[in-house]
């Protein structure tokens, strides 16, 4: 069944995500010829390699012989043999690179494409340190598991698997000791693997939290200086970073106990002395003791490089497991492509709404209680309260950034998870208080939320935004590029273009959530009246504590610990509500005695 999304690309691929295992092989069998083309080029190497080794053997027995070799018939086949095994590894080589670039670059589509599917909450709980750990790190383990990892696997399984048939063609006899030595080598590597597996996956987790500590402290760094916790962070992430060195150490225990290279050296003996035997014996000859001893000595390089092989083949294992841990988590909201799509004409209304910000640690805080109230289409409504009265969240529920648990948010009398997401964002606009900017130029920023605009409609949307000026004078103007999160401009800057993004995509709700604080008062006074101008013909909810910026609004809502606690106008209030006249006390110390019918619910 396909999990529920918020995002879907249209020319996405779909793999199996049952296993990492299963992941992995959907994702390289897509290339399966070049597979099909590595294998046999490595094959290819393998077997005339292995041929070589028995025709030295018979090269020395007719150098041995009395009547006189010819050495140039015995070293042609040789030299041939040779080159073949050379473009062997080169075809293998450039197919197996070829299928680890893009199962690589496929894989970090895909797991950018189901960041972008998660919803908001699935990121409130994510650190975003982690997160990027697995899109760079673990997407890079993948492809060393395909090159070195698994070319080297696939030739050790054909490092070994190709001498041992030779030896079987030299004399059947001569296959004692190299199949004891396999069954003894598949037991040591399976324990081998049981160890060395969770140690791994323990490296991947670790490095994602120490990445993540990292981001955390490089993003949070005025604070921390503000704070001089410099050498308190110094000592965390040594202590991070000390762990990570540490199960590498673990690994490079368990790789030092490798037993198939001591296996590798019994059987190198016990294979000497078995051959002699058999020589004296007179069931073979010297071409084939010489054949026999050369295969033999074949066999060492892949039971060497195994070591490494499985190391790799475990990293990547463990890292695409990380990865489809992000891949297959389920959304909490549903594009729903098949909703409503129509023009919004902006009422909104709140019918018992419940919600709660979700926590992995304690479950569900509550935020909004039993919420009701309706907002005519295009008015404009001032939401009020004291901080963590569940302001920010309300308006958070009406373009669906949460879903309520509880009762219903109606847009146009149709249920917001009725409508088909895309459609209702597009004529959503929200500015809130920390505005954030992308490190690109000021018009992308602008035109971020609006498709196929000119040049002349972004510098109309910054004039009504009352940003035109200070952006002409920047040194590139419209071009300038903003550094990370917009932080080259000021706090009113960042607002004013968050405002002119928000007018150039013309939506028809406009949720703006203290999205003047960062301005100073003249300004404030040139805004406010674009804002006026925006908000004719479209519905508004205006969060803020500026009191004239709230008295002109159609209806004020009083929430209270997540609680509808008073609506009307301004004077209406001021005078029948202790909330809100307790909110503004502190601005205005004029404002009239509370009517006497107030006084039962004041106690």
């Amino acid at each position: 069944m396909t999990a529920a999304s918020e995002f879907t690309a249209a020319d996405a691929q779909r793999y199996d995500h049952r296993g990492p295992l299963r992941w992995v092989v959907s994702h390289v069998g897509r290339r399966w010829w070049l597979i099909l083309l590595s294998a046999a080029g490595f094959a290819l190497s393998w077997i005339v390699y292995s041929q070589a080794r028995v025709l030295i053997g018979q090269a020395v027995a007719r150098v041995l012989a009395p009547e006189a070799p010819d050495l140039l018939g015995l070293t042609i086949p040789i030299l041939v043999l040779l080159l073949l095994d050379g473009v062997g590894l080169l075809i293998g080589a450039i197919c197996a690179e070829t299928v680890a670039a893009h199962f690589e670059a496929d894989a970090r589509r895909e797991l950018y494409a189901s960041l972008l599917e998660r919803s908001q909450a699935f990121h409130d709980r994510q650190r975003t340190g982690d997160l990027m750990a697995r899109a760079t790190d673990d997407t890079a383990q993948l492809s060393n598991m395909i090159v070195p990892g698994s070319t080297l696997l696939l030739e050790t399984v054909m490092g070994i698997a190709t001498p041992i048939i030779f030896i079987g063609t030299l004399h059947p006899q001569l296959l004692v000791v190299p199949l004891l030595f396999v069954a003894s080598y598949i037991i040591a590597v399976r324990q081998y693997m049981g160890r060395l597996s969770p140690i791994i996956q323990r490296q991947r987790e670790q490095f994602g939290a120490m990445n993540a500590g990292l981001e955390e402290t490089i993003s949070g760094i005025e604070v921390v200086k503000a704070a001089g916790r410099e050498a308190y962070e110094r000592v965390k992430f040594r202590n991070s970073a000390r762990k990570f060195r540490d199960l590498f150490v673990q690994q490079g225990l368990i790789e030092a106990r490798y037993l198939p290279l001591l296996l590798y050296g019994i059987a190198l003996g016990a294979a000497l002395l078995h051959t002699i035997w058999l020589y004296r014996n007179g069931t073979i000859g010297i071409a084939e003791v010489i054949g026999m001893m050369g295969l033999m000595s074949v066999l060492r390089f892949p039971t060497f490089i195994s070591i490494f092989a499985l190391s790799t083949v475990q990293s990547g294992i463990a890292g695409a497991r990380r990865i489809l841990q992000i891949i297959t988590e389920t959304s909490d909201l549903d594009q729903n492509r098949s909703g409503r799509s129509a023009p919004i004409a902006g009422e909104i209304v709140f019918d018992q709404v419940d919600f709660g910000y979700q926590s992995a640690q304690s479950g569900e805080t509550p935020v909004l209680r039993g919420l009701s109230f309706r907002i005519p289409a295009g008015s404009t409504a001032a939401i009020v309260g004291q901080t963590g009265s569940g302001k920010s969240a309300l308006s958070q529920l009406v373009n669906r950034t949460y879903d309520a648990s509880g009762g219903r948010v109606l847009i146009d009398g149709v249920d917001v998870r009725d409508w088909n997401l895309d459609s209702l964002r597009a004529q959503v606009a929200k500015i809130e208080q920390d505005i954030f900017l992308f490190s690109r130029s000021i018009a992308e920023n602008i035109a971020f939320g609006a498709s196929d605009v000119s040049r002349a409609q972004i510098e109309d949307a910054a004039r009504a935004a009352q940003a035109h000026t200070f952006i002409s004078a920047l040194p590139a103007g419209y071009d300038t590029v903003v550094g990370e999160r917009g932080m080259t401009l000021s706090g009113g800057q960042r607002q004013r273009v968050a405002l002119a993004r928000a007018f150039l995509s013309d939506p028809r709700i406009l949720i703006l959530d203290d999205a003047t604080s960062a301005i100073d008062s003249k300004t404030e006074d040139e805004i406010q009246r674009a804002i006026t101008v925006a908000q004719r013909g479209r519905t508004t909810l205006l969060i803020t504590h500026r009191i004239a910026q709230i008295r002109w609004a159609d209806v004020i809502l009083v929430l209270d610990a997540g609680r509808l606690v008073a609506s009307g106008s301004h004077d209406d209030l001021l005078r029948h509500s202790p909330h809100y006249r307790r909110i503004f006390a502190r601005y205005d110390t004029t404002l009239p005695p509370l009517e006497p019918v107030l006084a039962g619910e004041r106690s």
